[in-house]
């Protein structure tokens, strides 16, 4: 059975770093690609961040990308993502997504970890 677990959520205040991890089991983890996504309250989910199995491509939100960070330890089965210079605007749930095949399509999903970010 696969399961991804996010950690590393929780009250930060703007203009402060964040690390958010996702432990996998039951998967292969090297051979799954990984993102993250985001949902905050009335808002569309939105993928964050994404990166192939390999480690050879990765995605950042366009608006995004100088402040955003996605790597991965296989030895681990873990994933980060890590936010720097964070404002109320990321306050969300975030979820850790991996699948074997596609970049976009997703088929296993953690739990999510709630970011708060006071200004």
């Amino acid at each position: 059975q696969v399961q991804l677990v996010e950690s590393g959520g929780g009250l930060v205040q703007a203009g402060g770093s964040l690390r958010l991890s996702c432990v996998a089991s039951g998967l292969s983890f090297e051979d799954y690609g990984v993102a993250w996504f985001r949902q905050a309250p009335g808002k569309e989910h939105e993928r964050v961040a994404a990166m192939s199995a390999r480690g050879d491509w990765r995605y950042y939100l366009n608006s995004e990308k100088d402040r955003f960070s996605i790597y991965r330890n296989d030895a681990g089965n873990t994933a980060y993502f890590e936010m720097n210079n964070v404002t109320p605007h990321d306050t969300a749930v975030y979820y850790c997504a991996a699948d074997p095949v596609s970049p976009t399509v997703y088929n296993y999903w953690g739990q999510g970890t709630q970011v708060t970010v006071s200004s």
